[in-house]
């Protein structure tokens, strides 16, 4: 009996310092918790003060990022407002000298390769303002051709009419697009901006009318018929071409440049072929230096 009871206490022995070591190794355990919560509990609070941090520095930029779009988007406005000024009437200027009031399909061929050949030389590694993008001549030929017309239209207008009367006239562009994106898109636009377009389009029709009658000076530049005519067949083409250069660049899902880079060469030779039956360099041979410099300076221009 007495052996059996020491080999229960042997046994039990054991099992005793077994539970013993498993309680300090919980109580250790639970020590390093108790320790280490404090720590995880600062940790935390730096996280979440930095993602504070960072939240607020994200909604400051983007509170900043829409006031710097807007004063890029009015800088570029500007910019172009005053360009387009500028070359409407420098163009007015050239067409007005006899030497060159025949030769507008030579100008617009020049024009277009002046563009090809700057776009060409932006497109290469020491620039890079875009990837060129091979597009078949096939493909391109409609866009080239309207292209064409949208310069030569508008000038011919411009040699025969006012330049107050072209300005205009450019204004029923806005229209023009809306209809034929309607007729043959079925596009929309909302209702209050046409009733904005129905006085547009009257002041240009009074303004027509009144400009195309004869001067009541000699010293008052008028518009003829034929320049009216011009007029409205350049904002056609040039609506045309507005809605074929947003469907081109969608399907061929190019940028502008990409697309300018490949058209603004196949209009140029195209013209070529029209420019014996058109033009006439008779007298080109009289123009005067200051008249050559005004051609390089819109040619850059545009």
């Amino acid at each position: 009996m007495a052996a059996s009871h020491v080999d229960d206490e042997a046994e039990k022995g054991p099992l005793l310092d077994e539970q013993e070591d498993e309680g300090s190794s919980s109580e250790l355990s639970g020590g390093r918790t108790a320790v280490a919560s404090p720590i995880n509990r600062l940790a935390s609070i730096d996280i979440e003060g930095l993602n504070e941090v960072d939240v607020e520095k994200e909604a400051a930029s983007t509170q900043e990022r829409p006031q710097k779009n807007g004063a890029k988007l009015a800088a570029w406005i500007t910019v172009n407002t005053l360009a387009t000024i500028g070359i409407i009437f420098t163009n007015k200027a050239i067409f007005s000298d006899p030497s060159f009031q025949r030769c507008q399909v030579s100008f617009a061929s020049f024009h277009f390769f002046v563009t090809g050949l700057t776009l060409f030389v932006l497109s290469r590694p020491r620039f890079g303002m875009f990837t060129p993008e091979p597009v078949r001549i096939r493909t391109l030929l409609p866009l080239a051709i309207a292209m064409s017309l949208n310069v030569i239209l508008p000038n011919a207008s411009l040699q025969f009419s006012s330049v107050t009367f072209y300005q205009l006239a450019r204004i029923l562009l806005t229209p023009t697009v809306a209809l034929i994106n309607y007729i043959f898109y079925n596009t929309s636009i909302p209702r209050p901006a046409v009733y904005a377009l129905i006085p547009a389009c009257a002041g240009v029709g009074i303004v027509s009318y009144y400009d195309s009658k004869a001067p009541s000076s000699p010293g008052v530049i008028s518009t003829s018929f034929v320049g009216v005519i011009f007029a409205f067949a350049g904002v056609l083409a040039s609506s045309l071409y507005t809605v074929w250069v947003s469907s081109y660049q969608k399907s061929l899902k190019l940028n502008s440049m990409q697309l300018l880079y490949n058209q603004a060469p196949v209009g140029g030779i195209l013209l070529l072929y029209i420019v014996p039956w058109t033009d006439n360099f008779w007298s080109v041979n009289h123009a005067t230096v200051s008249k050559w410099m005004l051609i390089l300076l819109v040619s850059f221009g545009l």
